[in-house]
């Protein structure tokens, strides 16, 4: 499979409208889930890119947060998303189809899940200029990587060492570093990431 196929609209929408979607856990991923918990202001605007079913999104909306925006390639899943969540319902969500890469905003939290390893490693220097491009002064990228390599792809792997020499070219990386809550299957697999713009 060559790398435009992991970047279109078509590749992921046929994953979820065949159902294959083994990195979906169901829920929001405990990591995230109790770095959210720590925040205070529900005020802050929060981009989730690659955001799939949205469950780190479900949660924000749980605990208050009003400015949530969501994005997805794939336009069957937002169609649904957008069907689950009803502007009139949920004023606070903004669901949009389209490429990270054109996506323009301007972003206090990025949350970052299983986006960014799928995409192909040739990406990852856009990505993070992407990502401070969407950030604003002081804005925060939060999320999981993966420490570890595939055997097939995606997702991409990849290790401590060059996630820190990639990040550290645009944002100042305050943690990155082995998760101690991953849920059991991802155990000793995963590193959490703070960066700030």
């Amino acid at each position: 499979m060559t790398e435009p196929d992991f970047l279109s609209a078509n590749y992921w929408n046929d994953r979820y409208l065949q159902e294959q979607t083994g990195w979906d856990i169901g829920t929001v991923s405990r990591p995230i889930k109790e770095y959210i918990d720590t925040l205070t202001d529900t005020d802050i605007e929060i981009f989730i890119p690659g955001a799939g079913n949205a469950y780190e999104a479900m949660y924000l909306l749980q605990k208050g947060f009003t400015h949530i925006t969501i994005l997805d390639i794939a336009p069957d899943l937002t169609r649904k998303l957008s069907e689950k969540f009803p502007t009139d319902q949920y004023p606070g969500l903004t669901i949009l189809t389209g490429d990270f890469f054109s996506h323009t905003g301007s972003y206090d939290l990025i949350l970052e899940q299983t986006f960014f390893c799928a995409i192909h490693p040739s990406k990852r220097e856009s990505y993070v200029q992407k990502i401070n491009s969407l950030l604003k002064g002081n804005g925060k990228l939060v999320g999981l990587l993966f420490n570890r390599e595939f055997p097939v792809n995606p997702p991409f792997g990849g290790n401590e060492t060059e996630y820190r020499q990639l990040f550290q070219k645009v944002l100042r990386i305050q943690t990155l570093e082995p998760c101690y809550n991953s849920i059991p299957q991802r155990e000793n697999t995963e590193l959490f990431l703070i960066a700030e713009k």
